[in-house]
């Protein structure tokens, strides 16, 4: 019985979040209130404030079921084995081509990822009690960046990588590069553009930094 309580609990969490996610990429986050989210997912606004503080504290948690696991793929696709010897699949600035592309794979296939991102691009103030949403999303890019410096830094010593910028250079003007991308992707609704030509977007950038 207590599992099964713990069970619909998490289920019901995750509804309101569903929730919020689909009020928000049409209204935005501070137009929406936590009465609409709990009416877009069939609960009670006390079942709304059971799980949740404040909208803050529910928009934190939609961005971690997007961001975290981003994070941990960085982990496996730009870092595990980097050391081992040299080849195709682990050819660093390879790595760093996938990961990217993988991320773009993400929104076109999955349409919760791509709504989130929208959110959090397009559709949020970072003022007021979402100003340290804005604090966490910083922090995350920190934490891109020496991900994607590791794997400069690698590339640099296999000498599959030219050296006109030191790892740190490199990995920042990725991060730049991407973070732009991410946004135009995001905001060309109609694919027409931006969406379309991603992938060799993500190529070119990848290539003028081979030896």
């Amino acid at each position: 019985m207590v599992r099964k309580t713990k069970e619909d609990a998490e289920l019901t969490r995750q509804c309101i979040i569903n929730a919020a996610r689909e009020v928000f990429v049409v209204k935005g986050v501070s137009k929406t209130s936590l009465d609409e989210i709990a009416k877009h997912a069939g609960v009670t606004r006390g079942a709304v404030y059971w799980h949740f503080t404040n909208k803050s504290d529910l928009l934190h948690a939609m961005r971690d079921q997007v961001i975290l696991p981003l994070i941990d793929r960085m982990d496996d696709t730009l870092l595990l084995n980097l050391d081992k010897e040299q080849s195709a699949e682990n050819d660093p600035l390879t790595r760093i081509e996938n990961f990217l592309l993988g991320t773009i794979e993400a929104l076109s296939d999955h349409e919760p990822t791509r709504q989130t991102y929208e959110i959090m691009m397009t559709k949020c103030e970072y003022v007021g009690e979402f100003a340290e949403v804005m604090q966490q999303i910083m922090s995350n890019c920190s934490s891109i960046v020496d991900k994607l410096e590791q794997a400069y830094a690698k590339g640099l010593e296999k000498q599959v990588i030219k050296p006109s910028l030191t790892a740190k250079q490199y990995a920042q003007d990725t991060h730049l590069f991407f973070s732009g991308l991410l946004h135009l992707w995001v905001k060309d609704m109609d694919g027409l553009c931006y969406r379309s030509q991603a992938k060799q977007q993500i190529q070119t950038h990848i290539q003028i930094r081979r030896m």
